[in-house]
């Protein structure tokens, strides 16, 4: 850790960061007693990695290993490396991650990074580098798509992160700023955060009760630059807080979270829809998304900042054109009320209804759990090397649900809830 590292990590309330690593280990992942933890996190985090550590041995984990990265170095590599270096990707550490969730080790990311690090590197290298990490990754994120394992992604308020959220301010009080909005939207700023995300999941599945009853064959949404239809997977189901790995364990994957989701059709999208937040991905910024689909496909795409990376991220693969997620959140959730753009999809994501391309869960199916790839495949589930979600939502966005026979029901009205 630098010097302003650690100035800034003094700028963070200790007793609410240790409240944040304390909720990772129970509520995100629950971990279980004897059972290995794998983190992988920024330099910056290193106090929250020393809580979550603490924590998850506390819980009685067996072994907690830590992995970290380093913007400067990141930047090293667009600045100095041979160019034949942007097509590689570190395989044997992925297949290793691999084999580690398949032995039951739990996975915790903490985010924190600069969401424009790489704003100004060459867009090629960028999407070659992004494209092979994609596929190197593919044996690891199978297990975390598949929800093989109990996993969850937390953020820890890095000082390049804060100065882009908070960009008016010096950058102690832009920690300071996006420290207390993490703790709020992580819900660890109350005197019972365990008591509090019991509550908060009951609400969530609530929701998903009723989404589940109603059973529709596809959502309509309609707004500003938006008038979209998605079909629904045969035998979707929808997901939203607390849910059960394939492992038997309960755990909440995103903290925080404030959506509800299923698994689109691959091949039953139609129509066009405008993003409403800009996405930041791999350390570029992409802003105001507008794509059209046909038969579940994207064949027209367009972004006023982004737009290179943009198309090259669609052409990963045949599924990156297609969607793996549809995911429902109030214009009136915490995040939204904020105010605050985070440039992290973590965060953004759980303001605003949005999209995923790519790979869709298993576990929005019915008896995700038992069924194969092909049958996921047969059902409409998508199969990509990616997972890339942007936002859809807003306060002037409807949405009905549609059942089999073309009746409809609201479901949202003006961003809310009908």
């Amino acid at each position: 850790m630098t010097l302003a590292a650690d100035a800034n990590s003094s700028l963070i309330d200790p007793a609410k960061l240790d409240r944040l690593g304390e909720v990772a280990v129970r509520v995100g992942l629950n971990l279980q007693p004897g059972q290995d933890l794998l983190m992988t996190a920024p330099t910056a985090a290193l106090p929250l990695v020393r809580s979550i550590a603490k924590h998850a041995y506390k819980a009685g984990a067996g072994l907690v290993t830590p992995l970290l990265s380093d913007e400067e170095v990141t930047l090293a590599r667009y600045r100095n490396a041979p160019d034949a270096s942007f097509d590689r990707a570190a395989g044997w550490l992925y297949e290793g991650m691999a084999k580690a969730f398949s032995a039951n080790t739990a996975r915790l990311a903490i985010v924190g990074d600069n969401p424009l690090l790489l704003a100004g590197e060459d867009p090629q290298k960028v999407a070659r580098a992004n494209k092979a990490n994609s596929t190197a990754y593919q044996p690891a994120l199978e297990k975390i798509v598949g929800f093989d394992i109990n996993w969850n992604i937390v953020a820890f308020p890095g000082a390049a992160w804060a100065k882009q959220v908070f960009s008016s301010d010096d950058e102690s009080t832009a920690v300071k700023k996006l420290a207390e909005a993490i703790f709020s939207a992580s819900r660890v700023d109350v005197a019972d955060p365990i008591a509090a995300w019991a509550e908060h999941n009951k609400t969530l599945r609530q929701r998903t009760d009723w989404l589940n009853g109603e059973r529709f064959s596809a959502l309509h949404f309609k707004g500003p630059g938006t008038d979209l239809t998605i079909g629904l997977a045969d035998g979707h189901e929808w997901q939203g807080g607390a849910s059960t790995a394939k492992n038997g364990v309960v755990c909440n994957a995103n903290i925080p979270t404030e959506e509800v989701f299923t698994t689109p059709h691959a091949l039953r999208v139609d129509g066009h829809v405008r993003s409403t937040k800009p996405l930041s991905y791999q350390g570029t910024l992409i802003d105001e998304i507008a794509v059209r689909f046909e038969a579940g496909r994207i064949v027209e795409a367009k972004a006023s900042r982004g737009e290179e990376v943009l198309n090259k991220v669609l052409d990963t693969d045949e599924g990156a054109r297609r969607l793996g997620e549809v995911a429902l959140v109030p214009h009136s959730s915490p995040i939204s009320k904020s105010g605050i753009l985070f440039f992290n999809t973590l965060f953004d994501e759980n303001a605003s209804c949005h999209i995923a391309l790519g790979q869709c869960y298993s576990k929005c199916f019915v008896n995700g759990d038992k069924l194969t790839p092909e049958q996921i495949a047969a059902q409409g589930g998508n199969k990509s090397l990616i997972h890339i979600d942007w936002m859809i939502g807003s306060g002037q966005i409807d949405i009905d649900g549609i059942r089999a026979d073309g009746s409809r029901v609201p479901v949202f009205r003006q961003g809310e809830w009908a």
